[in-house]
């Protein structure tokens, strides 16, 4: 099992800034934790990748936060962040935090958090 904990999301004018954490903790049978990352869901809206990073240092964003977020990992600390400026009013969305786990029998599993909301007014 992975927990993952999330924090930072809330309320902002357009054209601001947020930074959203998340740290996982991994128990039981976890041997080690890959990608991290962060979606998103805004209402009636399928979730969608927001952008996430491997534990070698990849990352990937969406079309729609290319230039404007940005994601980084401490991996010591099984922690992502998601820098996120020049908010828009169409960021707003329940963000998720996501990990990919490999348990000590092999297998690999997706562990999502609970959700951060963020809130952009124009």
């Amino acid at each position: 099992q992975v927990q993952l904990v999330e924090s930072g999301g809330g309320l902002v004018q357009a054209g601001g800034s947020l930074r959203l954490s998340c740290a996982a903790t991994p128990a039981g049978s976890i041997f080690r934790i890959n990608a991290m990352g962060w979606y998103r869901q805004a209402p009636q809206k399928q979730r969608e990748l927001v952008a996430d990073a491997t534990s070698g240092g990849s990352t990937n964003y969406a079309d729609s936060v290319k230039g404007r977020f940005t994601i980084s990992r401490d991996n010591a600390k099984n922690t992502v962040y998601l820098q996120m400026n020049s908010l828009k009013p169409e960021d707003t969305a329940v963000y998720f935090c996501a990990a990919e786990a490999l348990s000590s029998a092999g297998s690999w599993k997706d562990y999502w958090g609970q959700g951060t909301q963020v809130t952009v007014s124009s």
